[in-house]
């Protein structure tokens, strides 16, 4: 997940700066549940109704697409508009594509569900736009370590639910995430203000919104100007690289589970995966417990990254000579360990190369360069799988951040400025 931006409009200490964190914290909680629950079911899904490995990538690909199209206008309307409208339609497009998902009986509408989702998909953008909008700056870093329990939370609750429902049908976990999602539609509309301070601060400040404004898909004049400073062109390419080794990592390693390790005298299936994938978000609660934090003020963002990327090569690599649940545990684990600090360190490195009024471009770039490599991850992952490549799906993955840490070892990493 992106870093929050830095540098976006004070709001004037009132009681009511700090009011809507709450139900801000419950909804970013209720839609991460509803992602991690269908994470690891939608591979297996899609199988179901009769699709490869490739057709299966293409699904995942589709969310990515029309989120990449649709989500800097989201963003832009929520500037003009206000958040509580832009994100009551997104979550309203959430519930749409899941409930279309659980009624699927053929591929074209899984597509269909999962580009309905992605169309509408700003969920989080929005969520972190409306805390910059209501907190001062001083408080505005602890606001947001919100958005990181949520994630930490959902990304070890999420997948066990699903593995634990789909013992009773795969439409069983849908069903669950829809629920969820009219839950999270039902605390934004009772519990969010409807009047809202950002609107209130833009007039006086003329921004657009926090850290600036930011740039529609088709600006590729402006985003170039960020690729001529060679040390935030660094920081990008390794974001870009980053972002196509995770994805190609998420896209591909149900079905490569599936394939490749037997549990109990049968393949392994949602339920295994998702509590693979529990296991996972569990080591990442523990590390962001304090010791990320601890552990960049001790090395600092740079050798933080390269340690990220070092460790994020060699085990996802190792994960396809794997054998057995058990040795897939071991890798995993120093995966999770080693590169627990390498999104947000280079998220800080990312943000400390532009400058302040920048900061909601720049996280913008991230964004749409995450996008791209959800859109083409997925596609090469897919394609490694159907031919049985399971082991070269893995060093593919483990390839693409070595490639990252060759940019980490060109440039010298650029001085620290002051926040």
């Amino acid at each position: 997940m992106s870093a929050p931006p830095t540098g976006a409009i004070a709001a004037p200490p009132t009681r009511r700066s700090t009011s809507p964190l709450l139900p801000i914290f419950l909804i970013v909680l209720v839609d991460v549940l509803g992602f991690t629950i269908i994470l690891p079911l939608l591979p297996f899904y899609s199988e179901r109704l009769g699709a490869s490995p490739a057709v299966v990538g293409g699904i995942i690909s589709i969310y990515a697409i029309f989120q990449l199209i649709a989500g800097p206008i989201l963003g832009q309307i929520s500037d003009r508009i206000g958040r509580r409208p832009v994100l009551l339609v997104s979550q309203m497009g959430t519930l749409a594509g899941f409930l279309l998902l659980a009624v699927s009986t053929r591929i074209w509408m899984v597509f269909l569900a999962r580009a309905i989702d992605g169309a509408t998909a700003g969920n989080l953008s929005i969520a972190q736009a409306y805390i910059s909008d209501v907190t001062e700056p001083a408080n505005r870093a602890k606001s947001f370590a919100l958005i990181g329990v949520a994630f930490g939370f959902g990304f070890l609750v999420g997948p066990a639910i699903s593995g634990f429902l789909a013992a009773y049908g795969y439409q069983a976990p849908v069903l669950a995430a829809c629920v969820l999602s009219f839950t999270s539609i039902l605390f934004t509309f009772f519990m969010l203000p409807r009047r809202e301070l950002m609107q209130e601060r833009s007039a006086e400040d003329g921004n657009t919104g926090p850290g600036g404004k930011r740039l529609s898909l088709i600006s590729w004049g402006e985003y170039r100007k960020y690729f001529r400073n060679r040390e935030l062109a660094r920081l990008l390419v390794q974001w870009l690289f980053f972002a196509l080794s995770f994805s190609t990592f998420i896209a591909g390693f149900a079905l490569f589970a599936e394939r490749r390790y037997q549990w109990n005298g049968h393949a392994v299936g949602v339920r295994e995966v998702g509590y693979i994938f529990a296991f996972n978000g569990f080591i990442g609660i523990i590390m962001q417990g304090g010791l990320i934090g601890r552990i960049v003020k001790w090395l600092g963002e740079s050798r933080v990254v390269q340690i990220g990327f070092l460790s994020t090569f060699v085990f996802y690599a190792a994960i396809g000579f794997t054998r057995t649940i058990g040795e897939l545990l071991w890798v995993m684990a120093a995966a999770s360990i080693l590169g627990a600090g390498l999104r947000p360190a280079l998220t800080s490195l990312v943000t400390q190369s532009a400058g302040r009024g920048e900061q909601g471009v720049i996280l913008g770039l991230t964004q749409s360069l995450t996008s791209i490599a959800q859109i083409t991850a997925p596609l090469i992952a897919g394609f490694l799988i159907d031919k049985e490549l399971l082991t070269t799906w893995a060093i593919w993955a483990g390839i693409l951040a070595g490639i990252a840490l060759f940019f980490q070892s060109r440039v010298r990493p650029a001085p620290r400025t002051a926040s």
